[in-house]
């Protein structure tokens, strides 16, 4: 069955989902801080997705363009979708590109917690300590202990000095975190 643009649709549960949410309105002007490695990390995928990316895509169409009938060919249909998504993704890293501002850590203020701030927090329910470094969305990373300036967790504490308390929504309600450490 064609979709909704006159071709076959071959993406995954998780691709569909993500189509039909709604889309968010970006502001073109929208300013993306980064850090000196997110922006260099940013450029090395971009150049990546660019070179690489398109050639392996070009390559599977014309693979599957060999395969003979394109009205019925999978394998054609899937890499025309594969080449939408790639062109998506590249748009959406040159805009970034096009909107960043490389910060400099030197130049950053420690007495409250900002982008690119190291913060010690503590979880004044259960004493707990923890650090997070706050980055933009693009150099998020859980795994090591960087968090989005936009998640809760940095909502909450953007702004704050050593002793305030945030205090962040969460699914199971507010929590509280004593702000102990700010560092660049």
């Amino acid at each position: 069955m064609y979709g909704k643009l006159g071709f076959h649709c071959f993406l995954t549960g998780k691709e569909v989902e993500l189509l039909r949410r709604p889309q968010k309105k970006v502001l073109m002007s929208a300013i993306h801080y980064l850090s000196q490695e997110g922006f260099d990390n940013l450029k090395a995928q971009l150049n990546e997705l660019k070179t690489t990316g398109r050639s392996e895509v070009a390559a599977a169409i014309a693979e599957a363009r060999e395969k003979g009938d394109l009205s019925e060919n999978a394998e054609y249909d899937a890499a025309k979708d594969a080449q939408g998504l790639l062109e998506m993704k590249i748009n959406e890293l040159e805009k970034v590109m096009a909107n960043a501002r490389v910060l400099d850590a030197s130049t950053l203020d420690t007495s409250h917690v900002t982008v690119m701030s190291k913060v010690t927090i503590k979880n004044v329910a259960r004493g707990k300590e923890l650090t997070y470094m706050l980055v933009s969305e693009t150099e998020a990373d859980l795994k090591a202990k960087k968090i989005s300036v936009n998640s809760p967790m940095g909502k909450g504490l953007l702004g704050k000095a050593v002793g305030d308390i945030a205090q962040v929504e969460t699914p199971n309600g507010v929590m509280e975190f004593e702000v102990m450490n700010i560092t660049v």
